[in-house]
C-alpha cells in the first residue's frame, strides 16, 4: 500500500483535510473529553492543596498522598482499561470511566479527613487511568493517517484545557470559605459530559473487525474516509487481524514486540521523570517559594495553564507537518534549559533580586513540554503497536507512565526537604538530557503512515506476518 499524501505537509493542508472529515473531528473531540478528566483533576489539586492542608491538618506526607492517591489508582485503571477496551470496546470503557469519575469527584468534595480524601482520589485515579489508556487508542483507530497526529493530540489538548479550567476555578474560589470542596466537586461535570458523549459515538472499526463485524466497520469507515477506498482499508485491517493470533500480556515480551515495548515504556517514563507533574501539581507551591501569598501564586499559575493550552494547539497543527520525533527532541531540549534556569534561580538565591525568573522558567518549561513530550508520548503509543496487542500494549505503557508520575509527584516535596530546591531541579534537568539521548537512539518517525504500515515497518522480521508483502520503496 502506498503512503498517503500529506497535502503538502503544511498547516493549511491539515486544516483542509480535517475540514473534509467533520465526523472524525466530532468523534475525536468527544472521546478526548476523557483527557479533560485528568487535566481538571491535575490542575485543581494544585490550588486546593494550599487550603486543604489547613482545613484537614495535612502535613507534607498527607499532602503527598492526596496528590499521589489519584496516581496510584491510575496505575490500576490504566491496566484494567486496556483489558476492558479489548473485551467490551473502547467506547463502553470510556463510558464506565466517566461514571466512576463522577462518583470519585463527589466523594472528594465531601471528604472530612485526609484519609477519606486520599480514598476518593484513588477512585478518581481508576477512571483517569482507564481513560488515558483508551482515548488515544480509540481516536487513532478512527482517524486517517494524514491527520492522525493532530486528532490524537486532541487528548493532550483536552488535558491542558482541563488544567486551565481548573486553574480558573481555583482563582475564582480562592477567597471562598471552604472553596476547595467546590473546586473538587465541580470535577464531576466533565465526567457527566463524557458519559453522555459516549452514547453518541460509534465503535472503533478495528475493534469491530476483530469481532468479525465487517459490515458495521465498513459503515463507520465510510463516514470517516471521505472519497477513499474503504474496502481496501478493511481488507488491510482484516489481513492483519487474520495473521495475528489471540494474545495476552505475556505476548508483549516476544522478541518481535520487545523493541516497540522499549520505545513505548521509555517514552512513558521519560515523560514523567522530567518533572512535568511537579510543575502542574505544585506550580502554585513553587511560586510561593518566591515569597508570594497563596492567592497571588494561584493567580500567577493561571499563566502556566494558558501557556500550556496555546502551545498544545501549536503542537496539534505541527505534528503532521514537522513530525513526532523532531518535536519530541526540540521540546525536551527546551524544557531542559528551563529546568536548569529554575535550578539556578534557587541555587543562586534570586528570589529577592529577580523573582520573575521563576515564572519565566515555568512558562518556558510548560511550552516546551506542550509541543514535545506532552502530545507525542500519547500519540506514538497509539501508533507503534500491532493491532492484536495494541490495547494491552497501550495499557502497559500507561501503567508505567502513571507509576512514574506517582513516584515523581509523591517524592517531590520530600526530595525538596532532603536535597534542596536547586538540586531537585538539576536532577530533573539531568534526566531530561538522558531522555534526549534515548529519543535520538531509539524513537522512530511515524508521521503520515497507516497503522498497518507502521506495524509492518517497525516489527523485526521475526514478528512480521508470514504472508509475504511487497517491499516498500526506500
Amino acid at each position: 500500500m502506498t503512503r498517503h499524501s500529506s497535502q503538502g505537509g503544511d498547516v493549511p493542508g491539515y486544516v483542509r483535510e480535517a475540514s473534509r472529515n467533520p465526523f472524525v473531528l466530532k468523534i475525536s473531540m468527544l472521546a478526548a473529553l476523557g483527557g479533560l478528566l485528568f487535566g481538571y483533576d491535575t490542575g485543581v489539586i494544585s490550588g486546593a492543596l494550599l487550603y486543604i492542608k489547613d482545613d484537614l491538618d495535612a502535613g507534607s506526607l498527607a499532602q503527598s498522598w492526596i496528590v499521589a492517591g489519584l496516581l496510584a489508582g491510575a496505575v490500576v485503571g490504566a491496566l484494567a482499561g486496556g483489558r476492558l477496551a479489548d473485551l467490551i470496546s473502547r467506547r463502553w470503557t470510556l463510558l464506565i470511566a466517566g461514571i466512576i469519575y463522577v462518583a470519585g469527584a463527589l466523594a472528594a468534595a465531601l471528604a472530612q479527613t485526609s484519609g477519606q480524601l486520599v480514598t476518593a482520589r484513588v477512585v478518581l485515579g481508576l477512571a483517569v487511568g482507564a481513560a488515558s489508556a483508551v482515548v488515544p487508542l480509540y481516536i487513532a483507530e478512527h482517524t486517517p493517517p494524514r491527520i492522525r497526529g493532530g486528532t490524537v493530540s486532541y487528548n493532550q489538548l483536552m488535558i491542558t484545557i482541563g488544567i486551565l479550567v481548573a486553574y480558573l476555578v481555583n482563582f475564582a474560589l480562592r477567597n471562598v470559605d471552604g472553596g476547595w470542596r467546590w473546586m473538587l466537586g465541580l470535577g464531576a461535570t466533565p465526567g457527566v459530559v463524557l458519559v453522555f458523549s459516549m452514547l453518541f459515538v460509534p465503535y472503533s472499526p478495528r475493534w469491530l473487525m476483530q469481532r468479525g463485524r465487517r459490515a458495521e466497520a465498513r459503515r463507520v469507515l465510510a463516514r470517516t474516509r471521505r472519497g477513499e477506498d474503504v474496502d481496501a482499508e478493511l481488507d488491510e485491517i482484516e489481513s492483519v487481524v487474520a495473521q495475528e493470533h489471540r494474545t495476552g500480556f505475556r505476548d508483549l515480551l516476544r522478541p518481535g514486540l520487545r523493541p516497540m515495548l522499549v520505545v513505548g515504556i521509555g517514552l512513558a517514563v521519560i515523560q514523567q521523570v522530567v518533572g512535568v507533574n511537579t510543575v502542574v501539581y505544585f506550580s502554585p507551591t513553587i511560586l510561593t517559594y518566591t515569597g508570594l501569598e497563596a492567592s497571588d501564586a494561584i493567580a500567577q499559575a493561571l499563566t502556566v495553564g494558558i501557556t500550556n493550552v496555546v502551545f498544545t494547539v501549536v503542537a496539534v497543527l505541527l505534528l503532521d507537518r514537522v513530525g513526532r520525533r523532531t518535536l519530541l527532541i526540540i521540546g525536551t531540549a527546551g524544557l531542559t534549559v528551563a529546568l536548569a534556569l529554575l535550578a539556578a534561580f534557587f541555587g543562586l538565591g534570586w528570589q529577592d533580586s529577580a523573582p520573575w525568573v521563576a515564572l519565566v522558567a515555568l512558562l518556558v518549561y510548560i511550552a516546551a513540554f506542550a509541543i514535545g513530550l506532552g502530545p507525542v508520548f500519547w500519540l506514538m503509543i497509539s501508533e507503534i503497536f500491532p493491532l492484536a496487542v495494541r490495547g494491552r500494549a497501550i495499557a502497559v505503557c500507561s501503567l508505567f507512565n502513571w507509576a512514574a508520575n506517582f513516584l515523581v509527584s509523591y517524592y517531590f516535596l520530600q526530595l525538596i526537604d532532603a536535597i534542596g530546591r536547586a538540586s531537585t531541579f538539576w536532577l530533573y534537568a539531568g534526566l531530561s538530557v538522558l531522555g534526549i539521548v534515548f529519543f535520538i537512539a531509539k524513537v522512530p518517525e511515524t508521521r503520515n503512515r497507516t497503522l498497518e504500515e507502521i506495524e509492518r515497518d517497525l516489527a523485526p522480521s521475526t514478528a512480521r506476518p508470514a504472508t509475504p508483502h511487497k517491499p516498500r520503496p526506500a
